[in-house]
């Protein structure tokens, strides 16, 4: 009979808690938290007592519990600031020629320029750009020292047609392929509906701040062929 009056009374001060937490608007897991917690007190059996250790027990998990929820809203808020400041200083960007690290390029006519690092001497070094249909065109850059490499491919010159086009080192066997830094002309920042920044280059689409790879000034008539 002991235990079932006990358990009335924790579930009434339950409800209690509930009603109490719905009018005056406090912390509801806090709130709750205290008012079960006197409910099992009034109600535990005096023969046999609740260790008061475990009340504290509950009460610290629940506070870091809190805490935690806490931190994580107030990081999620820090980082969609971070993310509107970004927006913000890449605006004065706008117009300049940037290097994108990519492997997709859009051929529209004018021509393409871009750079890559050898790790080694290469015989053959060549840019091999791939078709949708997977038609392959070699453009062949011959012996190249290790190093930084630039180069400049006149889409017109070689025939090529509009489209999207794979680009790709071709460094000869035994030399690491390297990755292409690609450079167009920012044209556009924004906001991505997931909170991330999203930046438009010519030549080569959306593309995220971590693939840029340099910022240069502004290209001249001549220099965007």
């Amino acid at each position: 009979m002991l235990d079932t009056t006990m358990n009335t009374g924790a579930a009434g001060g339950a409800a209690a808690a509930g009603d109490g937490v719905a009018k005056n608007g406090m912390s509801v897991p806090q709130d709750m938290f205290i008012r079960l917690l006197v409910a099992q007190v009034r109600n535990q059996d005096p023969l046999e007592p609740k260790d008061p250790s475990e009340f504290v027990s509950q009460l610290a998990t629940l506070s870091q519990t809190e805490a935690l929820q806490t931190l994580v809203s107030q990081n999620n808020g820090t980082a969609a600031m971070l993310d509107s400041l970004q927006v913000l200083s890449l605006g004065g960007q706008v117009g300049h020629t940037v290097a994108v690290r990519t492997s997709r390029i859009d051929i529209a006519g004018n021509s393409i320029s871009g750079s890559f690092t050898l790790d080694a001497s290469s015989q053959t070094t060549a840019v091999v750009l791939t078709a949708a249909d997977g038609r392959k065109h070699r453009v062949e850059l011959g012996p190249r020292a290790a190093g930084t490499v630039d180069f400049r491919i006149d889409p017109a010159a070689l025939g090529l047609p509009e489209g999207r086009y794979s680009i790709a080192v071709d460094a000869g066997e035994g030399v690491p392929a390297p990755g292409v830094d690609v450079r167009g002309v920012l044209s556009g920042i924004r906001l991505s509906p997931t909170g991330g920044v999203q930046m438009n280059v010519s030549g080569i689409g959306e593309v995220t701040p971590a693939e840029i790879t340099g910022f240069f000034g502004r290209e001249t008539a001549s220099s965007n062929g």
